[in-house]
């Protein structure tokens, strides 16, 4: 069984309840997806409880990849990512060279989708979801980024998963989301309580967005 974990952004308290419920239902293998946790309250310990997970595999995120590739269209994030230690130290050159996309059993995972790590696909069939596909068609495409849990069909018979975030949901449901993929290939939307409140209160102590993201976890949406 595949537990698929994506968006953790740090917030080592979700991501501490999400293993052990993962562990409990069964999974043996893991699929890492991106954002783990630079800038965040917990960079480096949320780093080291995912290198300890067995059987895993990663892909990068735009977090990871803005490391060593800032967004220059965007110079807010720009000037944020250079005033803030990123907590992982020499990890960072490690976590910039990991693949963006990966086939499992025939399932494509991948951050936002596989045109791009800054763009996702949204809950809703839209006129731009066969850009985003980028050439893939009849295949299960996971992806993440938005922080919206969803399943639906997308053009030239794809599927469309996202498992949503596992530190930092934005779908109006304040518990961490992740899934699991079966030995039947069936995917299992999962959601579980964690302390909400330590979380947020730890990036309040964080300079720059700390407490916008704090508000975040609070209200499970921006």
């Amino acid at each position: 069984m595949l537990a698929v974990l994506y968006d953790i952004h740090g917030n080592l308290v979700a991501l501490d309840e999400v293993l052990k419920d993962a562990q409990a239902a069964g999974a043996d293998e893991y699929l890492l997806g991106g954002d783990f946790g630079m800038g965040s309250p917990w960079p480096m310990e949320t780093l080291e409880r995912l290198l300890a997970v067995p059987n895993s595999t990663w892909i990068r995120g735009n977090g990871e990849r803005w490391l060593r590739e800032p967004p220059l269209d965007r110079p807010d994030v720009v000037q944020a990512l250079a005033e803030m230690d990123s907590g992982v130290g020499t990890w960072e050159g490690w976590l910039y060279s990991l693949q963006p996309h990966v086939e499992l059993d025939g399932v494509l995972y991948t951050h936002g989708s596989p045109l791009s790590d800054v763009e996702s696909f949204p809950p809703d069939a839209d006129a731009d979801d066969e850009r985003l596909l980028n050439g893939v068609r009849e295949k299960t495409v996971v992806f993440g980024h938005s922080h919206l849990q969803f399943k639906r069909p997308g053009p030239h018979d794809t599927m469309l998963i996202n498992p949503g975030s596992a530190g930092m949901p934005l779908d109006g449901d304040t518990r961490a989301a992740y899934a699991l993929r079966r030995d039947d290939g069936e995917f299992e939307f999962r959601r579980v309580e964690y302390d909400v409140e330590r979380a947020a209160c730890a990036w309040e102590r964080l300079p720059g967005w700390g407490a916008q993201v704090a508000q975040r976890i609070r209200r499970g949406s921006d």
